[in-house]
């Protein structure tokens, strides 16, 4: 996999996004492997399965490959820190205003880089969940499990992902982890419909203040991305 090294200039009003798939051949995993951090590598090390192992050190050597095109600084020299709910920081890039997040599903790893606005991206492969009705009634919002019930069943399953996607990508922007339950804000989920915040519920989210985009990502996935602020727009950047 050939990755440029070329610096990337980013502005305001520009949302980059990066996408990779992770199961890579064992070159291009080892040259990811050398950039990571003495912590990732123990924790690469203790996956059982040799394929779940590829996919972090793929997923964290795009990551670090990617932000060091942003801020100057070797791969292998980032440094991160982590806010009171997780949501990982690249402290060098403070200054710079910098900003990312990222989401992985079945194999496909989704990035997004911003400055001076908060971020939230989330990807998930639509597949079958069982009693997926009823794993709505304990996520969603009343109102989103009405919405969700009126879908035409070959649909159910995607809705139930733009559900999904659109909350955790609010949820990762906002930086709040489970102080922030999926159902005290509502989001537009219909298949065909337009990815909105309709209502913020307590959490003092003014929907004036959020933007929500849906992402075509790859066939059979679904995901979402949030970010701070309106007047944004979106860029492809995967090579």
């Amino acid at each position: 996999m050939a990755f440029s090294t070329h610096h990337l200039e980013l502005s305001a009003d520009v949302v980059d996004l990066w996408r990779t798939w992770l199961d890579l051949p064992a070159d291009d995993c080892a040259r990811f492997f050398q950039t990571l951090s003495n912590d990732e590598r123990e924790r690469a090390e203790r996956f059982h399965f040799p394929s779940d192992r590829i996919r972090f050190v793929v997923g964290r050597g795009f990551l670090r490959a990617l932000l060091a095109r942003y801020v100057d600084i070797p791969p292998g020299d980032l440094c991160f820190r982590y806010g009171r709910f997780g949501k990982p920081v690249l402290a060098a890039a403070e200054p710079q205003g910098i900003q990312f997040n990222v989401s992985h599903s079945h194999g496909l790893a989704v990035y997004a880089v911003t400055r001076q606005r908060a971020v939230g991206i989330d990807v998930e492969y639509i597949r079958h969940i069982p009693d997926m009705e009823q794993v709505a009634e304990r996520f969603f919002a009343a109102s989103e499990v009405v919405a969700l019930r009126s879908v035409a069943r070959e649909k159910l399953a995607e809705a139930f992902f733009n559900c999904w996607t659109r909350k955790e990508a609010m949820v990762k922007a906002c930086g709040d982890g489970l102080t922030m339950p999926l159902d005290s804000f509502t989001v537009s989920l219909a298949p065909g419909e337009p990815a909105r915040l309709l209502s913020s519920g307590s959490n003092g989210l003014a929907a004036s203040c959020w933007q929500l985009e849906k992402l075509n990502l790859a066939p059979g996935y679904v995901g979402a991305l949030a970010v701070e602020g309106t007047g944004w727009q979106a860029v492809d950047r995967s090579p």
